[in-house]
C-alpha cells in the first residue's frame, strides 16, 4: 500500500511516499480502507519535535491519527462490524500504533465507530480527535441545560466542535475569536462571538453574565490564557483545558473554588486503558451529527495523500479555520 513516511523529525520535516506492506490483522483489529484523514495540532508537534515528545513513534514513522474509511476485513474477537461498513475514528500515529497517512490501517476496534450517515468521509475524518476532546472536556465539566458556557478559541478544530456540542446539551454558548472571519464563523455556529482583542475578560463577563462568570469555560488555546479562563469562571465553576502545559499561580482558582479538568484524549491510545470509551463517545457524536447538531468545518480544499507536507504546513501556519483534511485520492 501507499504510505507517507517521515524519515526524520524537526522543523518542517518532509514526508516520503513509499510502498509498504499492507497490515495484517491481529485479534481485536479491523482492516480499514482509509478514504480521508485529518491533521491535528499534535500531529504537527510530532513532526516538529519528534523524540522530544514521549508519544512520538520511532523513525521511520507512519503518522496521522484521525481517519474515515470502509471496513475491508474483521479480525478475531471483533463484533459489531462487517466488511463494507463506513467507520471513523482516531487509532494510530503514536508510539507503536501505525498511523493513517496510508491506504489502510489495522485499527483496534475499540477506537472507532460507525461514521455519521449524513456526513461525507471528508467531514467524518475531521471529527474524531477534536470531537472526543471537546465532548470529554464538556462532559467532565458537567455541561447541562441552561448553563452559560464559554469556549476560548471557538473557530479552531476543537473549539468549533465544542460550540456545537455545548448547544446540543442545551447550554447558551459564547466563544472568543480574534478577527472578523473567526467571529463570523462563531455566529454561524449559533454562539455569541467575543472579540478577545478588543474586549477585556472583565468587560465580557460583566456584559454576558452580570459579573457572575460562566458556569463552564473550555479552552483550546493554552499557555497564559489559563488566567483568562480562571477570571471568566463563576464561583465553584468548572474549567476544562486541552492545553495546560504551563506553570501558573492557581491562587485565584483556589479562592473561587474552581474545578480544573485537564483533557488529554490520547491516554487510552498511549496506555491501552478504557479504549472502549472512545468508541462510545464516537457513537454518541455520530448520533449528534445525525440529529443535525454537529457538522465540522473544513478549512481548505482537501489535500491528496501525496501532498501530506502541504496539509501539515497549512495547519502549522495558523491561517486556517476548522479542520485540514487529507484524502487518499
Amino acid at each position: 500500500m501507499r504510505a507517507m513516511i517521515l524519515t526524520n523529525y524537526g522543523g518542517t520535516a518532509k514526508f516520503s511516499l513509499e510502498d509498504i506492506p499492507k497490515p495484517h490483522l491481529k485479534s481485536g483489529q479491523v482492516l480499514i480502507n482509509i478514504a480521508a484523514s485529518s491533521v491535528n495540532t499534535v500531529d504537527t508537534m510530532i513532526r516538529s519535535l519528534g523524540d522530544a515528545l514521549p508519544l512520538s513513534p520511532q523513525l521511520p514513522a507512519l503518522v496521522g491519527m484521525d481517519f474515515a474509511g470502509t471496513v475491508e476485513a474483521v479480525g478475531e474477537d471483533v463484533s459489531g462490524f462487517q466488511p463494507g461498513d463506513e467507520v471513523y475514528g482516531c487509532a494510530g500515529g503514536l508510539v507503536d500504533l501505525p498511523g493513517t497517512l496510508a491506504d489502510y490501517i489495522a485499527a483496534d476496534a475499540r477506537l472507532f465507530a460507525h461514521k455519521p450517515r449524513n456526513l461525507s468521509m471528508v467531514e467524518a475524518a475531521a471529527i474524531p480527535l477534536a470531537g472526543i476532546t471537546a465532548y470529554e472536556g464538556l462532559v467532565r465539566a458537567g455541561v447541562c441545560e441552561n448553563q452559560r458556557v464559554l469556549v476560548h478559541g471557538g473557530s479552531g478544530g476543537v473549539g468549533h466542535l465544542a460550540v456545537q456540542i455545548a448547544q446540543y446539551f442545551g447550554a447558551s454558548v459564547y466563544a472568543t475569536g480574534g478577527g472578523d472571519r473567526q467571529l463570523s464563523l462563531i455566529k454561524e455556529l449559533g454562539a455569541t462571538g467575543i472579540n478577545y482583542k478588543k474586549e477585556s475578560v472583565a468587560s465580557y463577563v460583566d456584559r454576558y453574565t452580570d459579573g457572575q462568570g460562566f458556569d463552564v469555560v473550555l479552552d483550546s488555546v493554552g499557555g497564559l490564557n489559563m488566567l483568562n479562563l480562571i477570571e471568566a469562571t463563576q464561583l465553584n465553576g468548572h474549567v476544562a483545558s486541552t492545553v495546560s502545559l504551563c506553570e501558573l499561580d492557581l491562587s485565584t482558582a483556589h479562592f473561587k473554588g474552581l474545578s480544573l479538568h485537564v483533557v488529554f484524549m490520547l491516554i487510552p491510545m498511549l496506555h491501552n486503558i478504557r479504549r472502549h470509551e472512545h468508541h462510545e463517545i464516537l457513537t454518541k457524536l455520530a448520533q449528534i451529527a445525525e440529529a443535525n447538531k454537529l457538522k465540522p468545518v473544513i478549512d481548505h480544499e482537501p489535500f491528496p495523500l501525496t501532498e501530506g507536507d502541504k496539509a501539515y504546513d497549512r495547519l502549522h501556519s495558523k491561517q486556517g479555520m476548522g479542520k485540514v483534511i487529507i484524502v487518499n485520492a
